[in-house]
This record gives C-alpha cells, sequence and structure tokens, in this order.
C-alpha cells in the first residue's frame, strides 16, 4: 500500500531551523498534490501547507507563512517543509499527506498520511 515515512524532526531552540522530508512511495507521486499538518498536544490537527503536483502553487497556513517553504522532488518522491524562525507554538507532530487533487492545493479532503515526525522548540 502506499507508504509516506516523515522524518527530519527533532529538538530546536526557538529561532531556530528545521527541514522535514517525506518520502513516498507505492503512488505515481506526481498525481498527487502533497500537505503539512501538525497536532499539537490536546489540539486537532491543522492545515499547515499544501503544494500542487508540479510545484508551481502553494498555500500556507497565516502561523506559518513567511518563515515555512513548502517544496517538492518529483523525481525523487520527496516533499521537504523548511521551517525557519521556530516558535514553541510550532511544537506539534508534523504529518505528511498525500490528495488525489492533484491539481489543487487542497487544505483537507487528503487520501493518504504518514506516521508523524516529532517537532519540538524549546523557548
Amino acid at each position: 500500500q502506499v507508504q509516506l515515512v516523515e522524518s527530519g524532526g527533532g529538538l530546536v531552540q526557538a529561532g531556530g531551523s528545521l527541514r522535514l522530508s517525506c518520502s513516498a512511495s507505492r503512488l505515481t507521486f506526481s498525481s498527487y498534490a502533497m500537505g503539512w499538518f501538525r497536532q499539537a498536544p490536546g489540539k486537532e490537527r491543522e492545515f499547515v501547507a499544501a503544494i500542487k503536483w508540479s510545484g508551481t502553487r502553494t498555500d500556507y497556513a497565516d502561523s506559518v507563512k513567511g518563515r515555512f517553504t513548502i517544496s517538492r522532488d518529483n523525481a525523487k518522491n520527496t516533499v521537504l517543509l523548511q521551517m525557519n524562525s521556530l516558535k514553541p507554538e510550532d511544537t506539534a507532530v508534523y504529518y505528511c499527506a498525500a490528495s488525489r487533487d492533484a491539481f489543487g492545493i487542497p487544505r483537507s479532503g487528503y487520501d493518504y498520511w504518514g506516521q508523524g515526525t516529532q517537532v519540538t522548540v524549546s523557548s
């Protein structure tokens, strides 16, 4: 079945940077829009960023706009999330997701999900 595997999480001080990576297998990667979501303890999972199949359009939650950058490499079946100027409120489990809405940059309705990677930002 489809596999999405996130990596790159960890502990970082406020103001620091991390780069998350999501490797996809058993799907035609370029036929999917890709997204990142996060879930903090006691909170619902929330949209972070999305990217169209071609990489030519992106969308970001207001809380991360200007600090996070989503990108993809269709040749490597990989989607990245570069996170700069991290804040303690960015602490969460970050999930990679794939959507059949390849031409869109959806904020919901994703078809496949990874297991998540923990990001902890200390103050």
